[in-house]
């Protein structure tokens, strides 16, 4: 295997940075954010009916392949937003995988630890077919199963403030020395964030429970906050949850987004569009919300910024190619009053 380096360099230490997650501050953190996670395309193709047919020649209407899975595509828009993010990851020595990684390293993703494989597994790949607001997800999650905790540069990750995991379910190599890992970078004093993802077995368990204890921060939508304590509502999951976990994110859609701390609850109003696509807008709330976070802002104002880029994120095809689009990015975040400064700069 072999260490692709990044094309952009590294950037520079920073100097003193408040923590409004903690009210303590890092110096010279090298990152605001560090993520272990998984990267493939989305190949997504439009205008399918619900029912296909077998042994049919199916004509869809549109099709876009774009840098996909939850962790590349928050890694990539956290970037975008003026967040200093290290990603690590493994790919396979394939042209997706390639291809990946280029589209990714655009956003100044810092890459210099990304393993490139030289075995045969193949970087994976997500086939979606949206239905209208809902889709259909198919994936072959090729190497991202492979990577594991040894594959991890402790030091490269203690660098920064906080540390995010995505896609829990679907990073099983992980799963053994996780726990492990969280506090040992919790004793480094680096906030954790968690977004589940959804669990393709629908069981909820394993290194989940063991690992929720170092949880800072958990950011999932309506269904799965359900399904993690087996609760019908979400006011009953809150209830549970909220004795466990210091802070709460729950997406919900059209509707906004909630946050819990504590008994206190902060409804965030959503930011009204006409969605092209809602592929990737959870994952691009999660880049808002962090942003606002880090930064100190309200826990009201770090919903807002959620849910600003998150429906920034469904004006065009995937989850990232709106925040690819500087002029859109740019003047919709100035429209809808995202609440960091300096952020609407010229395009990189």
């Amino acid at each position: 295997m072999v260490i692709i380096r990044n094309p952009q360099e590294r950037r520079g230490r920073s100097g003193f940075i408040p923590d409004g997650a903690t009210g303590r501050s890092r110096i010279l953190a090298d990152f605001d954010v560090a993520i272990a996670g998984e990267v493939n395309l989305d190949l997504i193709l439009y205008g399918l009916d619900r029912e296909i047919p077998l042994d049919r020649e199916i004509l869809g209407d549109n099709f876009e392949m774009t840098l996909g899975s939850s962790s590349a595509i928050l890694a990539h828009n956290l970037s975008v937003l003026g967040m200093r993010t290290a990603f690590v990851t493994r790919v396979g020595s394939d042209e997706l995988g390639r291809i990946a990684i280029e589209r990714l390293a655009e956003s100044r993703t810092d890459l210099s630890h990304v393993i490139r494989s030289a075995g045969g597994t193949k970087t994976g790949v997500t086939i979606i077919l949206p239905h209208g607001r809902s889709r259909r997800i198919l994936t072959y999650p090729g190497i991202m199963f492979e990577m594991t905790c040894a594959d991890l540069d402790i030091e490269y990750l203690a660098s920064a403030r906080h540390f995010h995991l995505s896609s829990l379910f679907l990073q099983k190599g992980l799963h053994a020395g996780l726990p492990d890992l969280l506090r040992t970078l919790k004793r480094r004093g680096l906030t954790i964030s968690l977004d589940t993802n959804d669990d393709p077995e629908d069981r909820w368990d394993g290194v989940l429970e063991a690992i929720l204890p170092e949880v800072d921060l958990l950011l999932p939508n309506e269904d799965e906050i359900r399904r993690i304590v087996r609760r019908e509502t979400v006011e009953e999951a809150l209830d549970l949850l909220g004795q466990r976990i210091p802070l709460i994110a729950v997406k919900c859609g059209p509707r906004g987004s909630l946050v819990q701390r504590g008994s206190e609850r902060i409804p965030a109003p959503p930011v009204t569009v006409t969605p092209v696509d809602t592929i990737g807008a959870g994952d691009s709330f999660n880049a808002g919300f962090l942003t606002a976070w880090l930064r100190g802002e309200s826990l009201q104002a770090c919903g807002r910024a959620g849910n600003i880029t998150g429906a920034l994120s469904t004006l065009r095809p995937g989850g990232t190619e709106a925040f690819r689009n500087g002029e859109l990015r740019q003047g919709f975040l100035k429209q809808h009053g995202f609440p960091i400064g300096g952020l609407t700069g010229s395009v990189r």
